[in-house]
């Protein structure tokens, strides 16, 4: 999920012993038991033939798909895609998503090999593809860098009449850059045409089998392509899932709570370092943070460039690094540490900037914050006012008192989209579907353990491995434990013993 608007001990015996043996062989994976038919209408992109070219180290092709799939002759879109291929032994395709909406699949796996495991770039081809929209496949655009600006900054807790007016003017510039300055992918955008992508995808590479890890975001992409396409999923992983049948506000609310402890724990990581910016007890020094974005609300500091730090900005920044403990708190608590006691803000703000993607330019380098609010309106129907969501932010910081008006007030903008929603459904998938993989962390901010619980109850014969421990997604991210149960299985085919956790040893 993006994370500026909508924008968190125990192990059988059994599983340690697993995750300390070594790699695992590799099985043949089983042709489809029955093909979904193909409509006359999309045969031509289902047989259409691919020409690879070198590029950096890997290939690359464009794949054509029909805009609208009920209507397929009227119009067409292309999706840029990667391959890396195998190191050894071809087992198969393994196609991947980072998350988002709006995350780049060519460039995550172009980066197979630093991503993902030697079992996994030994034996799969790594294909990314860039879905319809984002990043370098027929990219919409409905917003200035301008004005991706403006909306970080925009004032957000304890707002005056005049500053809700102003923010109510700024959360429809989306909708309105939409309907304006796009092409007509924005209404096309739905996780459902972008997983009926995929399987044109995995047609014209020649796979019979749809094989695919996704994270974040990419599992919704893999839930609904189980839903549509059954009896084609091969081997998936499901990393950090993403409920596909919540509404927009039910999924922010539990992301707020997520990310609340997220900041909590955060807090007592910094009281045991030097560089903490404040003293004092755990409760204080968060006391004294949120007290920071306070003042920047009231009075924020004039950059550079241009631009402000505001409350709002600041907060969106931290949010952004909270989500891998290990690797993002030292980056976040040295620059809020400069703020504090250097008045220095440069540090928070090129964090800030290095995780959205604004280039030193001023120019975004991909269009995330676009396509973020194409794919989420269509997704989680939203038709609250104002008011609503004003009532929302209300309720909202007395669970999160750091970022729960930030996240209310960042669905506005879904309100009055132009492109006709079609809410979120239940899942139903077939009982014959493939044996799919959950993973999960017991304190995700951004996807909750209890979410891939859930949608274990939903999958047949499905398996979940969890990791006790903090941050979002875990596949590659340190536990030999969970690689090694992720690995098995993509190249086995065998899911872990029921009920299986990794322990943060």
């Amino acid at each position: 999920m993006r994370s500026r608007f909508a924008a968190s001990i125990a192990v059988a015996a059994l599983v340690l012993a697993a995750c300390s043996s070594a790699n695992p062989s590799s099985v043949p994976i089983p042709e489809p038991l029955t093909t979904e038919s193909i409509p006359t209408a999309l045969q031509s992109f289902y047989r259409q033939q691919l020409k690879w070219t070198d590029c950096g180290g890997a290939q690359c092709t464009k794949i054509t798909v029909p805009l609208d799939y009920l209507n397929p002759g009227k119009a067409t879109t292309q999706l840029n895609v990667v391959k890396v291929a195998a190191q050894g032994d071809k087992l198969g395709s393994l196609f991947v998503n980072p998350g988002g909406p709006g995350g780049s699949g060519f460039d995550y796996a172009k980066s197979a090999l630093q991503m993902f495991t030697n079992a996994v770039t030994d034996n799969f081809d790594v294909i990314g593809v860039d879905p319809r929209g984002v990043a370098t496949s027929d990219p919409i655009q409905c917003l200035t860098d301008q004005q991706i600006d403006v909306l970080a900054s925009s004032v957000v807790m304890s707002i005056t009449t005049q500053q809700r007016k102003q923010l109510e003017e700024q959360s429809r510039l989306p909708a309105q850059g939409c309907g304006k300055l796009a092409s007509p992918n924005y209404a096309y955008m739905s996780t459902e045409n972008v997983a009926r992508d995929f399987d044109i995808a995995r047609a014209v590479v020649g796979e019979q089998r749809f094989n695919y890890l996704g994270k974040s975001y990419g599992t919704a992409v893999g839930t609904k392509y189980a839903e549509l396409f059954p009896s084609q999923v091969g081997r998936m992983v499901l990393d950090g899932v993403l409920p596909t049948d919540l509404t927009l506000d039910g999924v922010t609310q539990v992301q707020a709570l997520g990310f609340e402890q997220a900041f909590v724990d955060f807090v007592i990581d910094c009281g045991t370092h030097n560089d903490c910016p404040y003293q004092g007890s755990d409760s204080q020094v968060a006391q004294k943070l949120r007290g920071l974005f306070s003042d920047l609300d009231k009075s924020p500091i004039k950059l550079q460039d241009g631009r402000e730090l505001t409350g709002a900005f600041a907060r969106s920044a931290v949010l952004s690094y909270l989500y891998f403990p290990v690797t993002d708190y030292p980056k976040l608590r040295d620059a809020l540490n400069q703020l504090v006691n250097e008045s220095n803000a440069a540090p928070l703000v090129k964090l800030s900037d290095e995780r959205s993607g604004r280039q030193s330019d001023g120019q975004y380098r991909y269009n995330s914050f676009d396509s973020y609010f194409s794919v989420t309106c269509l997704d989680r129907q939203f038709r609250q006012s104002t008011n609503q969501v004003a009532s929302l932010a209300k309720a909202w910081a007395k669970i999160s008192p750091t970022f729960g008006e930030n996240l209310a007030w960042g669905i506005l903008p879904c309100s009055n989209w132009p492109a006709t929603a079609a809410g979120p459904a239940k899942v139903k998938i077939a009982s014959s579907v493939a044996p799919i993989l959950l993973v999960s962390r017991t304190q995700d901010p951004a996807t909750p353990v209890q979410w891939a619980k859930n949608l274990q109850r939903k999958i047949p014969n499905s398996g979940l491995i969890i990791w006790d421990s903090q941050g979002h997604t875990a596949y590659h991210q340190g536990s030999s434990c969970i690689d090694r149960a992720v690995d098995t299985y993509l190249l086995r085919g065998t899911l872990p013993l029921a009920n299986t956790q990794c322990s943060n040893a």
